[in-house]
């Protein structure tokens, strides 16, 4: 099963903290322990392992060398004894939910799949709002084809835990192959925000183009539909006061989306760059942001009223029309140049207090 994770130590990589100068044993084995994930991200792993070796020789209450020894024996696929040095840290006081996913990941390839679950879930009690440990009990229902089940894991960890990227994808990928992908597309841009230059992040490009093109349908030069969503229930009870009624999502959504289809006869990635730019438009002079306020639209009108969203577009769907963004890079560079100084510095902000879930509405 491919797992998508990556595991970094911070008190390895912090220069100068306090509980590592409190003796030279302590320091010395904290050296040994950058040297060793260096030696690990080269994939020199028996080199990394002496050193950790000797490191918790010298610094034995650390979590962090039985941890990466654990890590660079996983990397090796020795499943086995990555497994017996996360199991001896259950107990340690600093235990953390990268302890839970490493073990039940190697349970998972030793074959013990139902020991797996268990170990995700025990991490789960002690740490509630760790998104790594719902990502992999989503990544087991997949591996059993429960979808519903996977994507229920997915959104929860997308709830507690917004700034983990990883339920994004997979949620994004799930959504956009059913026939609700009006939560896909958003779910996917978000994730391509916070994971900017990935494998991933190509994937998720060309699935968001390929779904505008699947879902947006011209029937002739002056008729056309969009489809991102066929489950709309608009709740009305008796006696309910017409300003107490909450119109779905969907609603706002897809009609604001076929006013901005105005003079667009066909999509590729230039009449998307326009269908999008008239969305932001629609959307905030309409009021939706006040009645279904949205991060990413807000984010996205930050973008054009900064000048940048031209070229946004054409980054976020360059992968499902490369010969169009090509045509495009070529006559914009000095755009593209401009776009990626402010995209560097002006990053979309996803935590506790600034996040997205479908079941906000």
């Amino acid at each position: 099963m491919i797992r998508i994770f990556k595991l970094i130590i911070v008190l390895f990589l912090a220069a100068g903290h306090s509980i590592y100068a409190q003796s030279t044993q302590q320091e010395t084995a904290l050296k040994m322990g950058r040297e060793a994930i260096r030696l690990m991200d080269k994939g020199q792993f028996d080199e990394s392992i002496k050193l950790l070796e000797e490191a918790q020789q010298l610094d034995p209450g650390n979590i962090n060398y039985p941890y990466e020894l654990a890590y660079a024996y996983y990397s090796k696929k020795d499943y086995q004894k990555s497994r017996k040095y996360l199991e001896k840290i259950l107990k340690h006081k600093d235990i953390n939910p990268m302890v839970y996913q490493l073990l039940g990941n190697s349970y998972d390839h030793l074959g013990k799949s139902d020991k797996a679950i268990a170990t995700y879930e025990a991490g789960l009690k002690l740490f509630p709002d760790a998104g790594n440990l719902y990502l992999e009990m989503g990544v087991m229902q997949i591996g059993k084809k429960d979808y519903h089940k996977a994507l229920a894991y997915y959104e929860k960890g997308i709830d507690v835990d917004p700034s983990f990227p990883s339920n994004y994808y997979w949620a994004a990928k799930i959504y956009c192959n059913s026939t609700e992908e009006i939560w896909g597309m958003i779910y996917g841009e978000l994730f391509m925000n916070m994971e900017r230059n990935s494998k991933r992040t190509v994937e998720i490009s060309k699935l968001l183009y390929d779904t505008y093109k699947s879902e947006i349908h011209f029937k002739s030069d002056t008729s056309w539909s969009v489809s991102f969503s066929q489950n709309i229930t608009l709740a009305i009870g008796e006696n309910m006061e017409p300003k107490d009624i909450k119109i779905p999502f969907q609603l706002v959504y897809e009609p604001i989306l076929v006013l901005s289809m105005v003079q667009v006869k066909t999509i590729d990635i230039h009449t998307l760059n326009t269908i999008r730019s008239a969305f932001v438009d629609n959307y905030f002079s309409n009021e939706n942001d006040k009645t279904h306020p949205n991060i990413l639209f807000s984010y996205q009108k930050k973008i054009k009223d900064a000048g940048h969203m031209e070229a946004y577009n054409y980054w976020l769907l360059m992968k499902g029309d490369e010969a169009g963004f090509d045509q495009w890079y070529k006559a914009n560079r000095d755009k593209w140049d401009r776009f990626a100084d402010w995209f560097t510095d002006n990053q979309l902000i996803i935590d506790r207090n600034h996040k997205f879930h479908r079941k906000q509405y």
